[in-house]
C-alpha cells in the first residue's frame, strides 16, 4: 500500500516534499549544475558564440522542442481517471500544457528565423548524431518506463534545467539586448521563446515535482527512488553532452557574434 503524500508547504519549497526527494534533488544536484552553468550560454550571453556553433545548436535542438508535447501525450496515455489521486492530477496536468508546448515549437522556429535558419533546415537535421541522444531518451524513457519516472525525466529534470540556463540568457545580456534594442516587431517574437522560459520561479518543474511524489507515495522503495534519480541524472547528462558537442565547433581562436540580422520576409 502507497504512503499517500499530500504538499502542505509551498510549491516550490524543497522541504514542502518527502525526505526522499529532497535527497533526489541534492543528489542530482551537480548533473543540473553541468547544464545550467555551461560555457556554452555564457558565450551566448556575452555574444560570444559563433554563427555556426549557434546554427547547430538551434536546429539540434529543434527535435526535443517540436516533440515535447508528444513526450507528454505519450505520457497522458498512462493515466485512466479515477485510478489514483496521481493519476488524475498527472491527467489534468498534461492536458493543460500540451498545448502550451505545442506554442513553444512556434517561438522556436521564429528564434531560428532569425539566424536565417528556415523550417525546412529544422526538418533536414543535418547535425553529428550525437546530437540525437537527448530526444532518443526522452522518447525511450517515455515508452518503457513508469509516468513517475517519465515525468520526472521530461517535464522536471529537462524543464527545470531549461528555465534556469535560459534566465542567464535573457534578458539582461549582450546577446539578447542586441535584438530587444531593435523595437521591432519580428526582433521581439525572436526573443519569446527564451522570454517565456527565462525564470527562475517557473512553477511547472515543481508541479511536475508534486505530481511525480504523490504518484509514488511518501515512502517509495529504495529501488524506485534509484530510478528516479537515474532518469533524472540521464536527462542532464544528455543535455551536457549536447552542449559539449555544440561546444565543439567553437574555433581555437574565438570568434564574437555580431549582432544579429533578422531574415527578410
Amino acid at each position: 500500500m502507497i504512503e499517500a503524500f499530500v504538499r502542505i508547504g509551498p510549491l516550490m519549497d524543497a522541504k514542502s516534499y518527502p525526505d526522499w526527494a529532497q535527497k533526489m534533488i541534492d543528489d542530482c544536484a551537480e548533473s543540473k549544475r553541468r547544464v545550467v552553468e555551461h560555457e556554452i550560454y555564457q558565450r551566448l550571453s556575452d555574444g560570444k558564440l559563433s554563427k555556426k556553433t549557434i546554427r547547430q545548436y538551434l536546429i539540434g535542438g529543434w527535435p526535443v522542442v517540436e516533440q515535447f508535447s508528444l513526450y507528454m501525450a505519450h505520457n497522458l496515455t498512462k493515466t485512466r481517471y479515477g485510478r489514483s489521486q496521481g493519476e488524475d492530477m498527472a491527467r489534468r496536468w498534461l492536458i493543460r500544457n500540451i498545448r502550451v508546448e505545442l506554442n513553444h515549437a512556434d517561438h522556436w522556429v521564429k528564434w531560428c528565423k532569425a539566424h536565417d535558419i528556415t523550417l525546412k533546415d529544422l526538418q533536414a537535421q543535418d547535425v553529428p548524431p550525437e546530437l540525437n541522444g537527448l530526444n532518443d531518451w526522452c522518447w525511450r524513457v517515455c515508452a518503457t518506463e513508469s509516468l513517475a519516472i517519465a515525468m520526472a525525466a521530461t517535464n522536471y529534470a529537462i524543464e527545470g534545467a531549461t528555465g534556469e540556463w535560459s534566465a542567464k540568457v535573457y534578458p539582461d545580456t549582450d546577446y539578447a539586448q542586441a535584438f530587444i534594442q531593435q523595437g521591432d516587431k519580428e526582433s521581439k517574437a525572436a526573443m519569446r521563446w527564451l522570454d517565456l522560459h527565462a525564470e527562475y520561479d517557473d512553477a511547472h518543474p515543481w508541479e511536475a515535482l508534486e505530481i511525480i511524489c504523490t504518484l509514488v507515495g511518501e515512502n517509495p522503495s529504495e529501488e524506485l527512488q534509484a530510478q528516479l534519480r537515474k532518469a533524472i541524472c540521464k536527462s542532464y547528462d544528455c543535455m551536457y553532452l549536447f552542449l559539449e558537442r555544440c561546444l565543439a565547433m567553437e574555433p581555437v581562436q574565438r570568434q564574437t557574434f555580431s549582432k544579429p540580422v533578422l531574415a527578410a520576409g
